[in-house]
């Protein structure tokens, strides 16, 4: 992760805590060309819209996982990590239904409080621990 991700990522999380993050990767290869057939624009505008005051949504430059492109990480709440939860990674986002059912689980308060749809199952992934550790600390 850059320096300046790394910056716009501690003033997302301040200005969010209390509430789920959702980190939307925008580098390289997501929300690029190199994804056809995509709205990337409206992808991240129909989270926006949907999670409104829910979630704290932050889009970082590369989150080096670009087989997966789109990639989107769903970050539990601190009430949702005292429930155990733990920050899900989801892969090949890039249609409007799977983008629709991250919103409501997030709004429904995401990892912890909340089972993901059965659907999401799909399209989690573990990257390894290097590129975890970008982003979830």
């Amino acid at each position: 992760m850059s320096r300046r991700a790394r910056a716009q990522a501690a003033v997302s999380s301040s200005a969010g805590a209390g509430r789920p993050t959702v980190t939307v990767c925008r580098g390289c290869c997501c929300g690029t060309a190199k994804i056809p057939r995509v709205d990337h624009t409206a992808q991240l505008a129909e989270l926006r819209t949907a999670l409104g005051d829910s979630a704290s949504i932050r889009v970082v430059d590369c989150l080096d996982a670009c087989e997966q492109a789109n990639v989107i990480v769903v970050q539990p709440s601190p009430a949702g990590r005292r429930a155990g939860g733990r920050p899900v990674w989801l892969g090949l986002v890039n249609d409007r239904d799977v983008t629709a059912d991250i919103a409501a689980w997030v709004e429904a308060g995401g990892p912890g409080p909340a089972d993901p749809p059965g659907i999401l199952d799909l399209y989690a992934f573990q990257p390894s621990r290097r590129v975890r550790q970008g982003i979830e600390d």
